[in-house]
């Protein structure tokens, strides 16, 4: 809550009672029910292995998935430990890569509708199942490798693995609530007699200092790389059904090792954490959902060449395919902002204007999809029907593929002029995408033509009232943060090389020496 809200409305004579009410109030809010959080735990191929993945799909924000740092990475903007942030790649240490815990929590979220996911992420590479014994840890690290020693420590000087579980969830707890525990380990422990006990006393251990039920407090355990070197252990892994009552296993058949048959591909890890999911649904008793995929509004798709208004985007489908993709066909926030009924369970904020229904409202980020069916392959024109006050922008893309962008200029949001430039399209059914990259502007309809007469330069461009000649841009982030220098011709030059100064994809404003200003989006 905006305390300068609250003194907006809280005459001086009631501030310091009714301030101090509302901030104990703030201070002593229960743990929301929804709000449902999950421990991660284990050894390499929980604390993510895949340092190459793709940061476009799994380095993208769920907006219902949040971890409680684990260890300290300014790095990646998240500086303290027991804090919430998002949950994007990597979650366990600072320099690690992708783990089945990203997608568990994605998968989870969208089984979950009204549900928001939280991970607490601890693991270490090429440990043993005694790292997490709260009575053998210390042993264990004093007879440790120096490289075990040196990363356990990103856990506390002492290596405390289990104790920064505990801390952590305990913060955690002040927000939601414990649902269950997903765990990957064993490559390790091969030759351990009693790995199966250690493990119960480690799940134990966490139910006893979290106040948490077994039986509301499932458990799932992950097989080792299928084929890979230690895939003879997966029978110790479902073992753990005569130690563990409320226990899963998310199964590994089909995902190999990435070539050192230890650790999964990225593929394995985005499959990894839609198993986890899936069985831990089957824990708690929800249906995982089937992944449906998106369907064209009007039943079938719009033509082109052909005019496709802007209300009419696809009905989207369900749940998260394998390979981490989703089947939405919009992207907005949930507030609806627009004055028509059309469509209105959306949250899309659709407006009627004299021209018809349009899309406004569209801010950085947002996106829309439509399936359609290209006639035949070659040039059009684009041309998109754009109202506006000052200046927005936006790309157009088909299967994923840029094939243009396009900056509105105008004076009013009821003038729409038509913006155009020529494309190429291929054959055939494909999904006909517009991200929003400046807000903000209203859009009616989209019209493709055959042929590009007029479009000799992108028109985009030209109308980007920006210098012909190389500039130089000072960057700063959305809080005004300075971040560097920028030089380039025109904005797709600027975002390009902006990407090259960020850490992260996102809002940043740009600043040129002659005193101009713009907002850009930049993808990482």
């Amino acid at each position: 809550m905006d305390i300068k809200k609250i003194s907006e409305f809280l005459t001086p004579a009631l501030w310091l009672a009714g301030g101090l009410v509302m901030l104990a109030t703030i201070a002593n809010a229960a743990p929301d029910p929804n709000f449902h959080i999950y421990i991660a735990y284990g050894q390499s191929n929980m604390e993510g292995n895949a340092t190459n993945f793709d940061k476009n799909v799994d380095g993208k924000e769920h907006p219902r998935v949040k971890m409680f740092a684990t260890t300290s990475c300014s790095n990646l903007g998240r500086p303290t430990v027991g804090e919430m942030y998002p949950a994007v790649p990597p979650m366990f240490k600072c320099n690690q890569g992708l783990s089945p815990a990203d997608w568990f929590g994605r998968h989870m979220a969208d089984s979950l509708p009204d549900v928001t996911i939280g991970i607490i992420p601890v693991a270490q590479g090429g440990t043993s199942i005694r790292l997490f014994d709260p009575d053998d840890y210390k042993a264990y690290i004093a007879s440790a490798a120096d490289w075990l020693k040196s990363g356990v420590k990103a856990y506390g000087n002492d290596g405390n693995a289990m104790g920064r579980i505990i801390e952590v969830a305990k913060k955690a707890q002040e927000k939601g609530v414990i649902k269950g525990i997903i765990f990957h380990q064993g490559e390790t422990d091969g030759g351990m007699s009693n790995w199966e006990q250690i493990v119960k006393k480690t799940y134990e251990y966490m139910l006893a200092q979290l106040g948490l039920k077994a039986e509301e407090t499932p458990f799932v355990a992950g097989e080792m790389v299928d084929g890979g070197s230690c895939a003879g252990f997966n029978s110790r892994v479902h073992n753990l059904s005569k130690y563990i009552v409320n226990f899963g296993v998310a199964s590994s058949k089909g995902y190999g090792s990435k070539g050192d048959g230890l650790h999964f591909t990225v593929e394995g890890y985005r499959g990894m954490g839609q198993r986890y999911a899936q069985e831990m649904l089957k824990l708690i008793n929800v249906a995982p959902v089937d992944p449906e995929p998106q369907t064209p509004f009007k039943g079938e798709a719009l033509a082109i060449p052909g005019k496709i208004e802007v209300e009419d985007f696809d009905i989207p489908g369900k749940g998260r395919n394998e390979d981490g993709s989703t089947n939405d066909s919009y992207g907005d926030d949930s507030e609806n902002h627009g004055d028509s009924d059309y469509r209105k369970d959306t949250g899309v904020d659709l407006y009627k204007k004299a021209t018809g229904i349009a899309a406004g409202y569209n801010t950085t980020g947002d996106w829309l999809e439509w399936t359609v069916n290209v006639a035949e392959a070659g040039d059009y024109t684009a041309a998109a029907s754009v109202a506006t006050e000052g200046e927005g922008a936006f790309t157009l893309s088909i299967d994923g593929k840029s094939i243009g962008e396009f900056t509105v200029t105008g004076s009013s949001y009821d003038d729409f002029t038509e913006v155009k430039q020529k494309v190429t399209l291929p054959a055939g059914k494909h999904i006909l995408r517009l991200d929003v990259t400046q807000q903000y502007f209203d859009i009616d309809y989209f019209k493709f033509e055959k042929d590009c007469a007029d479009c000799g330069t992108k028109i985009a461009d030209v109308r980007l009232n920006m210098p012909t000649e190389a500039e130089n841009f000072r960057l700063f982030d959305m809080n005004g943060t300075y971040l560097g220098v920028v030089r380039a011709t025109g904005k797709a030059e600027l975002r390009k090389n902006a990407a090259s100064l960020v850490k992260r994809g996102g809002s940043y404003m740009a600043k040129s020496m002659s005193g101009r200003t713009m907002m850009i989006q930049v993808a990482k």
